[in-house]
């Protein structure tokens, strides 16, 4: 999974990353709340890990923001000094989906991020799934249009899968290079997001009349979501 971290510890910052990373998550460092607001604006992760208290705004404010104004709804950790009952139930109200207290325990910060990731829809994903008219089978990575079975490569159905679990929300092109491909868009052409979805919305005919839209974001990435016939 891919989690941006808001620490402006270097060391604490670190520390997270190396554990999250050895826990086979892929980790974004960010010092400041603006950094961070820039980056969470332009590419999309699966969980925030926040520290409360910063050079610039503050955890809660940017978690309001996150939730308020850009209307971001991704999975949301504190982790912090501020240990006070009002101060865990201010952070759960802003829209947090778990509190952590500093120091920080590795064992405990690796499985709290695994259960809200669980939570949030970062589970593996049921065998089925149906997004009528299409219905697609991960055990058998088969795809089908009213019934009728659509020829897919493995690489186009994964993409396939992945837009669906993902449906109604913006995905940027380095996200799905690291979901789909496992690789860094820092070194890959992301090209190869294009072509494999300039297909995909080909093959899988989405348009009106099949009740779905897939589009690009410019300058970002990919939205696939429900359109009235």
């Amino acid at each position: 999974m891919r989690v941006a971290i808001l620490e402006d510890d270097p060391d604490q910052a670190e520390l997270i990353r190396l554990w999250l990373t050895h826990a086979e998550h892929s980790v974004d460092c960010h010092a400041n709340a603006a950094t961070f607001l820039r980056a969470v604006r332009r590419d999309t992760f699966d969980l925030y890990v926040l520290d409360w208290v910063l050079p610039d705004l503050s955890g809660i404010e940017v978690l309001r923001k996150l939730r308020d104004e850009l209307s971001d709804y991704t999975a949301a950790v504190i982790v912090t000094a501020k240990n006070e009952e009002k101060s865990i139930v201010r952070g759960l109200e802003a829209g947090a989906d778990d509190y952590l207290t500093k120091p920080v325990r590795r064992a405990e910060l690796v499985a709290r991020v695994s259960a809200v990731l669980r939570r949030v829809g970062g589970r593996k994903p049921d065998k089925d799934l149906d997004v009528s008219p299409y219905s697609l089978n991960s055990e058998k990575k088969t795809l089908s249009l009213r019934g009728e079975k659509i020829s897919l490569t493995n690489r186009e159905f994964e993409l396939a899968d992945f837009f669906f679990r993902h449906a109604g929300k913006m995905i940027s092109r380095s996200h799905i290079l690291e979901a789909i491909w496992g690789i860094d868009n820092k070194s890959v052409s992301t090209r190869t997001v294009d072509t494999h979805v300039s297909r995909l919305r080909k093959k899988l005919n989405l348009s009106e009349e099949n009740g779905w839209k897939l589009s690009a974001i410019y300058q970002h990435g990919y939205r696939l979501e429900r359109v009235d016939a």
